[in-house]
């Protein structure tokens, strides 16, 4: 017989467009303040509309981490390692021998890899001359590179799960880790996603015309679920939570984050791009399911909301079918862009702190909502004191997979 663990956070952290901690986040998101910029080096692509991203301003590693550490490492899996060591420190964990022993594994994905890696293959094919390529060309361009430089990098001997999904390749991690606690499989798991930025991330939406072209007003765009939206910008960042065996942090003495009680994961099994709203809702459904909760329950669901016409509305209108009207939604992506495969890692840590503080952030530029729309209560850009003690997070990425995950807050 299987005894089930419960979950527990016990770390985590982000790097972000608006920051990479709580108060300066927080403090931007309540002001009203967005990290989109205009890129004027995209200037340079021929045909490319959008001119769009929320790019992260000032990172660089951390001065201790050696050319010997970052050789292998492209800029996601930097970002990547670097939010993980900050979430191992939040975790008290970080140093620690227990986590070399084979109790602690990693859980991490991104869309891809570094592209300048993928830029070297392909210039290698183009001119059929290898001589632009290391011994670490590979290891930066594959897509788990950022949960084998995390693996390597604190010497983790337990199971690595990369999850490389597009838009799910976040939540998917922190599903996945939850699981491997939760069945036994593993004491502790650090767990998330991240994306670097590139321009052909948005080429791949502007061939879909799915990108925002408000390119003189960087300010007012995305607009998830608002009737004059335009389409998506795309994000950089990273999120890591550190995920616990309960019993285990209790015993150590760990400050408990909240509690991860319900994570469902299925796929659309019908088209590559175009949302399922039927499937949407399912995968809600089955997070409950799995967290032994009712609808009422949650308190707040924190939205994908893309700012695509055909995602807004089949994510809405799942989620409208599931809690209807009166439960708080927000999308976050209007402050950081879609980050890809950060995107349920970052939007997790946020969730949690929400819930931490009792203020959730509003939906910014979002000025009428899409009649189109399920009939939700879309949160002010002023956001709201709520008192919740369940929040989900739902995330639903390109080949129909979708995911959502269910906070519980952690009880003082």
């Amino acid at each position: 017989m299987v005894i089930m663990k419960r979950v527990v956070v016990t770390g985590m952290a982000g790097i972000s467009s608006l920051g990479s901690d709580w108060e300066t986040v927080s403090g931007a998101m309540a002001a009203g303040r967005t990290g989109i910029r205009r890129m004027e080096a995209w200037a340079q692509y021929r045909d490319l509309n959008t001119l769009l991203a929320g790019p992260i301003p000032d990172f660089v590693m951390p001065a201790h981490f050696t050319r010997k550490h970052t050789r292998s490492m492209g800029r996601v899996a930097q970002l990547s390692v670097a939010a993980a060591e900050a979430a191992l420190a939040s975790a008290g964990l970080l140093g620690d021998e227990l986590i070399r022993d084979g109790r602690m594994g990693v859980a991490f994905g991104s869309s891809i890899g570094s592209t300048e890696s993928i830029r070297e293959f392909g210039h290698a094919l183009i001119e059929k001359d290898v001589n632009g390529l290391n011994a670490n060309s590979y290891l930066r361009m594959m897509s788990h590179t950022s949960a084998v430089n995390i693996g390597v990098y604190f010497g983790l001997k337990g199971r690595v799960i990369p999850t490389s999904s597009a838009c799910t390749s976040g939540s998917q991690g922190i599903g996945y880790a939850y699981e491997a606690i939760k069945f036994g499989l593993q004491t502790l798991m650090i767990a998330g996603g991240a994306e670097e930025l590139c321009p052909t991330e948005a080429m791949v939406f502007d061939t879909l015309y799915a990108t925002s072209t408000k390119n003189d007003t960087p300010h007012l765009t995305p607009r998830p679920f608002d009737t004059d939206r335009d389409g998506l910008v795309i994000g950089e960042g990273a999120g890591a939570l550190i995920l616990e065996d309960y019993e285990h942090a209790l015993a150590r003495g760990a400050t408990i984050h909240a509690e991860i009680v319900g994570f469902a994961c299925n796929s659309d099994g019908a088209h590559v791009t175009k949302p399922d709203t039927v499937m949407m809702e399912t995968a809600m459904r089955m997070a409950l399911t799995d967290a032994g909760l009712s609808a009422a329950d949650i308190g707040y669901v924190n939205a994908h909301g893309t700012a695509t016409e055909q995602g807004d509305i089949a994510e809405s209108q799942a989620t409208w079918r599931v809690f209807g009207g009166d439960v708080p939604v927000s999308s976050l992506k209007g402050y950081f862009g879609h980050t890809l495969g950060a995107c349920g890692a970052l939007e997790a840590w946020l969730t949690i702190e929400m819930m931490k503080g009792g203020w959730y952030a509003g939906n910014v530029n979002l000025d009428h909502v899409d009649p189109a729309c399920g009939a939700l209560d879309y949160l002010p850009v002023a956001g709201r004191r709520l008192d919740c003690r369940h929040a989900m997070s739902n995330n639903f990425a390109f080949g129909g997979i979708n995911t959502s995950l269910i906070f519980r807050r952690a009880e003082s």
